[in-house]
């Protein structure tokens, strides 16, 4: 019993070497030649285990073992060197698995995974509320549901409705607003106009040029968009 938790400790430390950071020194040591070293110290243990407890009359079974935990020590240190492939084809796997969601993005990116209707949708937030975006580069503004929009404390029956919008159902007026702040990520613009549609009328708010001009770029790189502050 004792050796199987010295084992186990060994194999989750070989493991855990694997994740930390590619300049980061552990008693000297890169995360590889620890997750080297320590993987080293698994067999060994692992080995004269066995031997002393299998030896006698038992030494093709620990033989066996032995083999067992050579192989999973193959294993370990396969997934570290290419663990960065490893990452990126899970990734992908996620893309396909579920899609629409966001991701972490890099410092002043954000990045959104195509929907299964084909659009990109954003997590963010409008004055500090939560809210869902569908990015939108045919809208000249942002536009909020009158129902986000009493979210933030205004009364939709008591906004002027006075700017002519074309929607995917025809022609309609919407109501000028401020945003103090629109954020998503580590991306956040200040004093963005938007609109407001009347109750009813739009089903997603739509992240519009209004918010969109302000940022350095924007792309589609496979099922991913990303926005650049």
């Amino acid at each position: 019993m004792r050796l199987v938790l010295v084992l186990l400790i060994l194999a989750g430390a070989a493991a855990a070497a694997m994740f930390l950071p590619e300049d980061q020194l552990t008693l000297g040591l890169s995360p590889g030649e620890l997750a080297s070293a320590v993987a080293s110290i698994l067999v060994l243990v692992l080995i004269l285990g066995s031997a002393g407890s299998e030896w006698r009359g038992r030494l093709g079974v620990a033989l066996v073992g032995a083999m067992a935990w050579v192989a999973i020590f193959a294993v370990v240190m396969v997934g570290y060197v290419y663990r960065h492939e490893v990452g990126a084809f899970t990734e992908r796997m996620m893309d396909e698995i579920v899609p629409g969601r966001s991701v972490p993005a890099g410092p002043g990116e954000a990045v959104a995974i195509r929907r299964a209707d084909g659009h990109f949708a954003f997590d963010m937030k409008a004055n500090g509320v939560p809210m869902r975006f569908m990015f939108d580069t045919g809208a000249s503004s942002v536009v909020l549901r009158a129902e986000d929009a009493r979210r933030l404390g205004l009364d939709p029956d008591k906004l002027d409705y006075r700017t002519p919008v074309a929607t995917a159902n025809g022609r309609t007026h919407a109501a000028p607003i401020t945003l103090e702040t629109l954020s998503v990520g580590d991306i956040t613009k200040r004093r963005v106009r938007a609109l407001v549609a009347r109750p009813g009328v739009l089903h997603e708010n739509l992240l519009g040029q209004s918010f969109l001009a302000q940022l350095s770029g924007y792309a589609v790189e496979r099922n991913r968009l990303v926005l650049r502050e």
